[in-house]
């Protein structure tokens, strides 16, 4: 993650504070600028995120936070960027905001409705030749929540941000969880492939892999 400062010592924030923004995305920014450099738990987030006003606990919290990264620009770290956070443990690094990439446009209701009925109302993302196949309204056993599918640009918006709203052929269906991915391994801002977040996201043998080749490259085996 570029401009990735991690804080000097992990110290854990003891907000209890209810926070009364009009949206779930509103209340957590809020949080996080609230504790900068210190970590919020799960049950913290939840908290904040919990409506003020019916007390329902919003299912997509997770997407909301992730959207705070890449569509807002806020370096929000998790066990993936430091390695002294545990699981569903988070900091905000700075209250700096990366570049991010323009306003986007979206495909038509008919184009949709077209992209809709070629992917059969399931999620189009491939790894190693398999699709997520998340269908429309189905509970996402890894994010949670109920899968809302939404038009995603099938050359990255920050390559080329000028996708036609009526060729579905440049469109395709992706889930929440998803759609947060491809945005993390695109830089906003370049238009580069963001190796760091690809890296984050790569489990611990991979990252070892990476590691390796690297010191290989730069001469330092051995």
């Amino acid at each position: 993650m570029s401009n990735n400062i991690l804080p000097l010592q992990k110290v854990y924030s003891s907000d209890t504070s209810t926070y009364t923004q009009k949206t779930v995305r509103l209340r957590l920014e809020a949080l996080f600028l609230n504790n900068v450099g210190l970590v919020l738990t799960r049950d913290q987030i939840l908290a904040a995120a919990t409506d003020p006003v019916t007390q329902k606990e919003p299912e997509n919290w997770h997407q909301r936070l992730s959207e705070l990264r890449t569509d807002s620009g806020y370096t929000i770290l998790s066990w993936r960027d430091w390695n002294a956070l545990k699981p569903q443990e988070y900091v905000l690094a700075s209250v700096e905001k990366r570049d991010i990439a323009g306003k986007r446009v979206r495909p038509t209701t008919k184009t949709w409705a077209k992209v809709m009925a070629r992917a059969n109302s399931a999620c189009e993302w491939k790894e190693d030749g398999q699709s997520c196949g998340l269908a429309q309204g189905a509970v996402d056993p890894i994010g949670g929540g109920t899968v809302k599918l939404t038009p995603d640009h099938v050359t990255p918006h920050s390559v080329d941000p000028n996708s036609d709203p009526e060729n579905p052929d440049q469109w395709q269906a992706l889930c929440g969880r998803h759609q947060v991915m491809k945005k993390n391994f695109w830089d906003g801002a370049t238009g580069k492939v963001n190796v760091i977040a690809i890296l984050q996201a790569a489990g611990t043998a991979q990252k070892k892999e990476a590691l390796d080749f690297l010191k290989q490259f730069f001469g330092e085996n051995g």
